[in-house]
């Protein structure tokens, strides 16, 4: 494996899931003291989410486990869960704080009792855990085959006390301080599948897997009342305790019974409360409120506001029940994506805020019939959406979606603002009633203008409609467009062209509005989809043979050929510029291809399939929904908010397993090969000169150099007005020496006392660094040390020593003649070419007398004008070069 590969990603990165509310596990009603509201906790897989009942707004989504939750359970602190054979407790619906390991299998049942938790695993096995220390307190063991315990609860007043259910119907009563059994109940005969506190002291709501719901004192052992369900074993039950003697009882078929305690009767029924087994049902405390949720992905509040007893909806939030066929970004501000699933219901998911999900419902062949008798009946019922367009233009006018069933020649309609199906059922009359049941609709997409539809068939047609009539508007070729399924159609973004591409491995362009064929392209396989972006023009195709051409749609030739993948390729999106395609296939990869370049820039793993793929019309999210997973994924672009090199990928490269969002990473063992080397190759250092025949500057600012003829004038302007006035202290501050590079002055050891007045013209005529540098390169020829000290020197320190050169100060000519040499060594090079000017400038603006009297001088000067005007002569030919073709290009008529 490459050294890159660990890396993962390097676009993109995991956000977050959209649509996961509620799994078959029961949920957990927890009430905040501080903030004097209810809270509900629903397990969603690896992790668990904690919303408010006020607006079921999501307060927290818990740190992801390795396994999946199976039992979820909490107190006034803590939330606990069970996950394979573990319990670990959550603070601040967060963040894991204990962690319980001893049970030998996988735990079922947990139940929070004051200081210690108690935890149920599928060998019988019953532990007291102590919740601080982690610590075992007690251990009982059961015989499985006389009571396998099934359901645990805390019998209110009961101190020290559990009372267990078993499958086999019995019932025990214990004391975990003594660890004694206090009482066994006989049962009814039945397995118990709940145990449920009342309002009342020492009774006891139990239910039974024949559908019995038993109201039994445990005090006498006496049962008080009975009730019969018809929908098979009871799941959950709960009691109001805002004054109505009311229980709820909840059923696998997702109907939930009311029971009035006092008459002993059935108050109503709540038929279909979720498409799915009640998984759990909670009054809130002192409230008409019922909170219920089911493994149909929803979780639902209901008020009992109304006469006859009878709960109506008063929030919810749902999700898909079965995986996503289709996702797709709706408008262009990124916020909506819509969402097809297996359950046959369209839904529009927020990435802002839950509150503006929307549900389209479920398609029905008639929607008038569907609404008396209610969609239950399978007869009314649409199958699954299998493809989708949608265009914003006009849908506040008339309906902007149109989908296509799986198995229909009928594609239907649906309106986004009013949140239903639409109008209109588009299906061409050529069938009629004796309609072949083999015809199915396969693509379709509608208008940039949002006015028209075109819809494809298995049959080969192609047809045309109006979105807001539903009228046939024509159909493409004589009588088939191809001779086999229609794989693909698009139309372009200013209505002018079709393309379709077909099972016949023909690719054909026709004319919007004549209907009339102008280009056909033979494919190298079967084509599998395809994808127009409108506004680059760029038409990508899907083959059959795991391949990815891209189609010029103004030259109409092939110009990418993608291949890479290695199973059948499910979904394709393009970035919102067009220079990327994002593909996703049955090998579990999502590869992102470079488009101007033709390379792979991006590849990487997931743990399931990608069935559909969407990127944001802004660009900041990669949305991907999974076979067997009921959420939609986001994946952040990096791009947006840091610099990401990309680079091409090799074809044997090996990418590596990126987790979902929202779930437990794996821990790498290997911890030494994590740091990997990815980062060095995206910081490109650049050298100091690029190539040696190309004049190269320096890199220090203009103040170092530009104004070096200027110093008089700067420093006449700049001369104080006053003289400094002498300090009265001694300085806080270590004295330095002036200049760019900082650097102490040296200390006097002589006191003032001592010092001779007597002048010392040794100290004047002593020698500078760069002076003696000059006379040190000389010798060897060598000027890189020379030139770097006047580059660490400010203007005024280089104006002095450039003085200091002169033979009239005490220095010999050789001296200035190294001096040109470093000019000219500096011309040769290349390199620091503007200073090399400006030092030039200057020396020859104090020197110019001295070198026109020196003809040693004279020799060396000659040689660096020679230099220069080479040097400059092939720089000007250039910049003439340059100069003419931009100003062709800007007055050419192209």
């Amino acid at each position: 494996m490459s050294g890159g590969s660990k890396k993962g990603s390097v676009i993109f990165s995991g956000f977050r899931a959209l649509g996961l509310y509620s799994n078959h596990l029961s949920h957990v009603v927890r009430y905040h003291k501080k903030h004097q509201e209810f809270y509900v906790v629903t397990a969603v897989g690896k992790c668990f989410h904690t919303y408010n009942v006020k607006k079921l707004g999501i307060v927290a989504v818990s740190n992801a486990l390795p396994e999946d939750i199976a039992y979820l359970a909490a107190d006034r602190m803590l939330v606990f869960v069970a996950h394979g054979a573990r319990v670990t407790a959550f603070a601040k619906n967060k963040e894991v704080v204990h962690t319980y390991t001893g049970h030998g299998a996988d735990v079922h049942l947990l139940l929070p009792f004051g200081d210690h938790v108690i935890s149920v695993d599928r060998d019988n096995t019953v532990i007291i855990w102590d919740v601080d220390s982690e610590e075992e307190y007690l251990q009982i063991t059961f015989d499985k085959a006389t009571f396998e315990v099934s359901a645990i609860m805390h019998p209110s007043t009961y101190l020290n006390k559990i009372l267990l259910g078993s499958i086999q119907g019995g019932l025990q009563l214990w004391n975990i301080k003594s660890d004694k059994l206090l009482y066994s109940f006989n049962g009814w005969g039945s397995g118990v599948t709940v145990l449920q506190q009342t309002p009342a002291v020492d009774v006891v709501g139990v239910g039974l897997t024949s559908g019995q719901i038993v109201i039994h004192n445990i005090k006498y052992d006496e049962s008080l009342m009975k009730f019969q369900q018809d929908w098979g074993p009871v799941t959950a039950i709960s009691f109001r305790t805002d004054g109505h003697p009311v229980m709820a009882a909840g059923s696998p078929l997702g109907h939930i019974g009311l029971w009035d305690l006092e008459d002993k009767k059935l108050i109503v029924q709540m038929r279909d409360a979720h498409s799915t087994a009640i998984a759990g049902l909670s009054f809130l405390h002192a409230e008409p409120l019922l909170i219920t949720n089911g493994a149909d992905n929803a979780i639902r509040v209901w008020i009992f506001d109304a006469p006859g007893g009878d709960g109506r909806l008063l929030r919810c939030r749902m999700g898909h029940s079965a995986p996503p066929t289709k996702i797709q970004h709706h408008g262009q501000n990124g916020q909506h994506i819509l969402s097809a699933g297996q359950d046959g219901t369209l839904q529009s998911f927020s990435t802002v805020h839950e509150r503006f999900n929307k549900s389209l419902g479920h398609g029905s062949i008639n929607k008038k019939k569907s609404k008396k008798k209610g969609l239950k009946y399978d007869a009314l019922k649409l199958p699954a959406i299998t493809t989708f367009a949608s265009e914003t233009a006009r849908q506040s006018d008339w309906d902007g979606i149109i989908a296509c069933h799986r198995g229909y020649v009928t594609a239907t309609t649906w309106n986004y603002q009013k949140t239903s199906m639409g109008a209109h059922k588009l299906e061409p009359e050529r069938f009629g009633k004796n309609r072949a049941l083999n015809v199915h609709a396969t693509a379709v997409d509608i208008s940039s203008c949002g006015n028209f539809v075109v819809i494809a068939l298995s049959s080969g047609h192609i047809d045309v409609y109006n979105m807001q009539s539903g009228f046939h508007r024509g159909h493409y070729g004589l009588d088939k467009a191809h001779d086999g399924p229609v794989r693909g159609v698009a139309v372009d973004g200013l209505n002018q062209l079709t393309i379709s591409v077909g099972a016949d491995k023909l690719l054909k362009v026709w004319k919007f509005k004549s209907k009339e064929l102008v280009h056909t392209a033979v494919l190298s396989a079967s084509p599998a989809a395809s994808l127009l972006h409108r506004d680059s023009g760029m038409l990508a195709i899907s083959l059959d043979d795991f391949t990815i051409n891209i189609l010029d749609m103004e030259t109409r030739r092939v110009v990418r050929k993608f291949c890479g993948h290695r199973g059948q390729v499910n979904a394709m999106t393009f970035s919102p510029d067009g220079r990327w395609l994002i593909t996703a296939a049955m090998d579990c990869t999502i590869r992102t291809w470079d488009l101007p370049t033709g390379c792979l820039v991006d590849c990487f793993l997931v743990d399931s399939s990608v069935i559909s793929v969407s990127m944001s019309p802004t660009g900041d999210f990669l949305a991907s929904a999974h076979v067997d997973s009921l959420g939609i994924y986001l994946w952040s672009n990096n791009t947006l908010c840091s610099m990401v090199s990309l680079r091409p990928l090799p074809s044997d490269y090996e990418p590596s397993v990126v987790t979902l969002p929202g779930s437990c990473p794996v821990e790498d063992e290997d911890g030494e090969e994590e740091d990997t080397p990815s980062e060095e190759m995206i910081e490109y250092v650049s050298p100091e000169q690029l190539d040696e025949r190309l004049v190269t500057l320096s890199l220090l600012p203009d103040s170092r150099w530009k104004n070096l003829l200027h110093l008089d004038i700067i420093k006449k302007r700049n001369k104080p007005k006053e003289p400094p006035k002498v300090a009265k202290a001694a300085p806080f501050f270590i004295p330095t020496v002036a200049g760019l590079v900082p650097q102490f002055a040296a200390s006097e050891g002589n006191s003032a006392e001592d010092q001779s007045k007597v002048v010392n013209f040794g100290v004047l005529a002593q020698k500078s660094s760069f002076y003696v540098k000059l006379e040190e390169a000389w010798i060897s020829n060598s000027y890189a040390s020379p030139v770097q000290l006047l580059k660490e020197m400010g203007p005024s320190a280089i104006d002095t020593e450039l003085r200091g050169l002169a033979p009239d100060v005490g220095g010999p000519v050789e001296v200035m003649q190294s001096f040109l040499r470093m000019v000219g060594s500096m011309l040769d090079s290349k390199r620091d070419f503007d200073l090399a000017q400006a030092y030039l400038a200057l020396f020859l603006k104090l020197h110019l007398r001295i070198i026109s009297q020196e003809p040693e001088l004279m020799e060396e000067a000659q040689k660096v004008s020679e230099k220069l005007k080479e040097t400059w002569t092939n720089m000007q030919t250039l910049f003439n070069q340059s100069l003419c073709l931009l100003a062709y290009t800007k007055s050419a008529l192209l």
